[in-house]
């Protein structure tokens, strides 16, 4: 690590501590955050760069004893959230099945003060389910092989991992990659030295135990056919170590609790339902149980400091995945690879493309290969995937893993990168099951299995387990009673009946509500804060995995998009987990899809280094006399000056609009040596001005010395001649002060008696306020009649439309307030109809008209209401006199530029659109593409977004007829309020939600879709389809 400390980054051969250094020090210098994205495949070694990382900032940055603390807290709580969030699978026997973005924060000093983990989408589905050859997450087999035999005893384990339900499914329990006993000491002194309190540590391997526990449960089926627990050995375990009455627990795994109104049904589970029931307990308790772990390591990480911090971010994320069988899991992975994958390209090949564009330097583009399409493909709002899996989730009916992938056919059915069984042709078809899709990745094809399997691992008499994978029936989510009965006449010692939930359910990841009721009964303090009794009770449907998991994805990429980035690429070298071992068709591929040739070509062409012209300047100004210690001028120019001191040549550097653009690292390195030679020079010459300024200041101090002690002497003696008379003044004043006194006491007992009783005459007054004009309450009646017409002069409402800030009167003057708010009612009435001019009010009448039409159906309404119409939008004289000859006998009464699209095509064409007294006119320069007469007009239709396209429906049954006219005008609103009042069509304009037909010609129609997004554009889509994309237009 040493020799990479505070080098140049390409002074040395290319290592993850270079990196890792250059990042910290742009930090410090730039006093920025920066992130480093670390991806690649799985297996690929992301987790292994990420502890690398880590380790070189714990090394390299000071060290005391409290930042000693914080770092090993950092380093340690590695191997933590490896044991619980980490698994073996087939690509990687230390695959992280959880995603973490990890915050280290830095102080003004460079010094690492603190740190933040952020997790995502644990795959909890392994806890109840793992492919052959894969195993559960790495602490159950920590604890039940390392764990020592006072601890076991008391969790109620024994050292074998074979006696447990959720742990032999894989049939790789041991691993000789895998120490599960050191593993076991490594997380044991990590959570010592994360602070965890023994209470702490008991109740989480508590919760871990009664996992494995719950896992053993098991259900048989009673005459009825509903669920029974006969023996409950298991069962007492679970309840002892979350402290559950055991009653309540089997309550709650074999019924559920149906509300109806203010009644409560208890209705019985088949067994089925009951092992779905097992299975969501365990999930829910383990995920719930890492987030706290999580939210514990961020606790004792954490700094509480105000002072400023600036950080560098780890993402460390689950890399691209492809099993022989993928499921949810693998879909949810592998998009949030294509999100990342996106992100790279917008942060590197398109936007540094585009800043060389955008600055004016010469640029050859290179072309790559821009995902976006299917990150479309499974996001889209209403179309993705995501969006159809929890239209399905969420409907009411009967909806199935089956309906589901018969929805993705409907909707996406003509999408190049989306395959099926039903869409695909003969070849392919043979690759496929009738329950996958098949998405083409950027990394390459990957095909999901949708529908929901029911596993039985039998474990015969023998010791030999065999599996049988039953799918489930379509119409049902739970299915396996059927299939049990084949096994019956077979001698087994012990089934295990596992049912792998499809798409639909994983998205859904319900959890009964009774049994969360049960949880928070829990005496185990870490389960009852993860079923808190503040988490909300609400009937609604809860969030779905899927849209969780996209909203925290694009929360990351928020995260992510606001710092600085650096990037680490992990390349898999084989498939077989062998050191140094090199497979280059794999390597290839990965290049090849990663976009790396293209990131190089990008690099080589391009420019090393970048810094608006007001920072390069203000860093490196010392080295040139002409720029310092001030440059008065224009900042390129000083950057220009500088660089001709400093000897660049031509082709290292190039001058951008805003920024300087330097081509070799090396030409960067020869400036920043010469800005450190030249910062310890002027250091030098500041301390020799220093210390002549002590020099003068010590003399100044002497001389000041001198003049105090006379002064102190002056003082002795003119204190000594005052006192004597201060004494006499301090008696005459003295004898004033009391007679003044004495005058002053008597006028406040006199004021104090006529207060006295004007308030009591106020009181009576008050009190006797609801009764007749009296003497006694007169005064006060006159009192409130001045007190509240005064306020009211202050507060008279300025508008028409004010109808609250009236003042509420008194009692008395109830009838009085009414006339004066009628009477200065009609005087700003009255105000308002004389300030209208003509013009004004056939503005209003307009504006109205355009609101009845208009007003809460188009999105972009209100910001037109501002807008004021004009007459005309072309003048006559911009008119053709050829045009004018032609329609003179009608009388123009509105013009307007529009885009006419083609029928055929959609190819816009700038036209003139000219509204007469009796028909509608399509112009180009001096010819008249198309007529409409009003009464042919069936009618007008627009979309309900902030689009301005307009497409008129003309009454037409010849086919030789030109069909519906499709046209685009920014005066939207303006055109459709002027064609409602000449042609009195009003009733004919049309507000449509969705797509919109129109006739190309008779017989044929063609269609237009409409969606937001975040640039407004109109093109002709894949499907033939005219597509328009508007932009959101913010809430008002």
């Amino acid at each position: 690590m040493d020799i990479y400390m505070g080098v140049n980054f390409f002074e040395l051969p290319p290592h993850i501590y270079a990196l890792a250094d250059n990042a910290y020090h742009t930090m410090m210098a730039e006093a920025n955050n920066h992130f480093i994205l670390i991806s690649g495949e799985s297996g690929a070694g992301k987790t292994e760069a990420s502890k690398k990382i880590l380790q070189y900032y714990a090394v390299s940055c000071p060290s005391t004893t409290l930042l000693d603390s914080v770092r090993d807290r950092m380093l340690v709580s590695n191997p933590v959230l490896e044991a619980f969030g980490n698994a073996k699978t087939l690509k990687n026997d230390n695959s992280s099945r959880f995603g973490k973005y990890m915050d280290i924060q830095f102080d003004i000093q460079g010094d690492a003060v603190g740190g933040h983990i952020l997790s995502y989408l644990l795959e909890k589905s392994r806890v109840v389910h793992q492919n052959h050859g894969e195993r559960n997450f790495h602490i159950f087999y920590q604890l039940v092989e390392g764990g020592e035999e006072d601890l076991l005893h008391q969790l109620g384990l024994e050292s074998n991992c074979q006696h447990y339900s959720y742990l032999v499914q894989d049939e790789c329990a041991n691993v000789t990659s895998i120490n599960d006993k050191n593993d076991w000491k490594t997380v044991r002194n990590a959570l010592s030295v994360i602070d965890f309190d023994e209470s702490d540590i008991q109740h989480l391997f508590g919760i871990i135990a009664s996992v494995l526990h719950l896992g053993n449960v098991q259900f048989e089926a009673d005459s009825k056919g509903y669920a029974t627990l006969n023996k409950n050995t298991e069962l007492r375990w679970v309840s002892t170590l979350l402290g559950i009455n055991v009653q309540v627990l089997q309550e709650g795994l074999t019924y559920r609790k149906i509300e109806a109104k203010t009644d409560e049904v208890l209705s019985p589970f088949t067994v089925d339902h009951a092992i779905y029931a097992r299975n969501a307990l365990a999930k829910a308790i383990y995920g719930r149980t890492f987030t706290w772990l999580v939210n514990k390591i961020n606790d004792s990480m954490e700094n509480k400091e105000p002072s400023r911090k600036t950080v560098i971010g780890l993402l460390d994320i689950y890399g691209f995945e492809v099993f022989y069988v993928n499921s949810f899991e693998q879909f949810c992975i592998n998009y949030c690879n294509e999100k990342l994958q996106q992100l790279f390209i917008q942060l590197t090949l398109k936007s540094e493309q585009e800043e060389y564009e955008a600055e004016g330097i010469g640029w050859e583009p290179v072309q790559f290969f821009n995902n976006k399409i299917i990150c479309d493909l499974v996001e889209e709002k209403h179309r993705g995937i995501i969006s159809v899996l929890d239209e399905e989730c969420l409907r009411p009916g009967e909806a199935t893993d089956f309906t589901f992938l018969e929805k993705l056919e409907e909707k996406m059915g003509s999408h190049p990168h989306f395959i099926t069984h039903k869409l695909s042709d003969k070849k392919i078809r043979k690759t496929l099951d009738r329950g996958d899709f098949r998405l083409l990745h950027y990394a390459g094809e990957v095909t999901y299995g949708v529908v929901g399997k029911v596993s039985h691992g039998l474990r015969p008499n023998g010791g030999i387990t065999l599996l049988l994978n039953v799918p489930t029936c379509p119409t049902s989510r739970f299915h396996c009673h059927s299939h049990m009965s084949l096994l019956t006449h077979h001698s087994f010692s012990h089934v295990v009946v596992c049912v792998i939930p499809g798409f639909i359910d994983k998205n859904n990841d319900m959890l009964y509500r009774n049994i969360k009721y049960v949880m928070r009964q829990s005496k185990n303090a870490i389960v009852r804060e993860c079923f808190a009794s503040t988490e909300s009770d609400s009937r609604r449907r809860p969030e779905t995995v899927a849209s969780q998991f996209k909203s925290s994805l694009l929360g990351l990429t928020d995260i992510l998009m606001s710092k600085e980035p650096w990037y680490v690429r992990c390349l898999k070298s084989n498939e077989s987990k062998q050191p140094g071992r090199f497979d280059d068709v794999l390597v290839r591929h990965q290049v090849k899809y990663l976009g790396l040739m293209e990131h190089l070509r990008v690099r080589r062409a391009g420019f090393a280094y970048r810094r608006r012209y007001e920072l390069f300047l203000q860093r490196y100004k010392p080295l040139c006399p002409a720029t310092w210690p001030h440059w008065r001028g224009v900042a390129a120019e000083g950057v220009e000056v500088l660089v001709q001191h400093l000897g660049y040549l031509p082709d290292e550097y190039k001058m951008g609009r805003t920024k300087i653009f330097i081509r070799h690292p090396r030409t960067l390195f020869a400036t920043e040596d010469a800005f450190e030679v030249c910062k310890h020079k002027l250091g030098k010459g500041m301390k020799a001005k220093r210390n002549q300024e002590i020099l003068f200041i010590c003399i100044e101090i002497s001389i000041l010395l001198m003049y105090i002690t006379a002064s102190r002497i002056q003082a002795q003696y003119k204190g000594y001649r005052q006192k004597g008379e201060f004494r006499r003044q301090k008696e005459a004043a003295t004898k004033i002060e009391t007679c003044w006194r004495g005058v002053q006491a008597r006028k406040e007992k006199e004021r104090r008696q006529w207060a006295v009783k004007v308030i009591k005459k106020f009181i009576k007054g008050y009190m006797t306020r609801g009764e007749a004009k009296t003497t006694d309450n007169s005064e006060y009646l006159a009192f409130v009649r001045q007190n509240y017409l005064n306020r009211l002069k202050d507060n008279l409402p300025k508008t028409v439309l004010d109808k609250i800030s009236w003042l509420t009167p008194p009692p008395v003057l109830t009838e009085a307030s009414a006339i004066l708010r009628q009477l200065h009612m009609r005087v700003m009435v009255t105000r308002y109809v004389r300030g209208i001019t003509a013009q004004q009010k056939a503005q209003l009448q307009l504006k109205g008209i355009t609101s009845v039409i208009f007003k809460d159906k188009k999105d972009s309404y209100p910001q037109s209401v501002s807008q004021p119409f004009v007459d005309t939008r072309i003048s006559e004289q911009d008119i053709n006199m050829k045009i004018l000859q032609i329609i003179r006998h009608e009388r123009i009464k509105y013009s307007v530029p529009v885009v006419k699209y083609d029928r055929n095509g959609f190819k816009p064409r700038p036209r003139q659109l000219i509204l007469t007294q009796t028909a509608a006119y399509v112009v180009d320069e001096a010819k008249i593409k198309q007529k409409v007469q009003y009464t042919t007009l069936k009618g007008v239709s627009v979309s309900t977004l902030s689009d301005s396209i307009i497409i008129f429906h003309i009454a037409s049954e010849d086919v030789k007829q030109k069909g519906d006219l499709v046209i685009q005008c920014d005066h939207l609103f303006e055109v459709l309020t002027k064609l409602s009042v000449v042609a009195n069509k009003q009733s004919a304009i049309n507000v449509v939600q969705g797509s919109i037909s129109f006739q190309i010609q008779a017989g044929k129609e063609g269609i237009v879709d409409f969606s937001s997004g975040q640039e407004s554009m109109v093109y002709k889509d894949k499907n033939g389809h005219l597509m328009v994309v508007s932009t959101r237009t913010k809430a008002r």
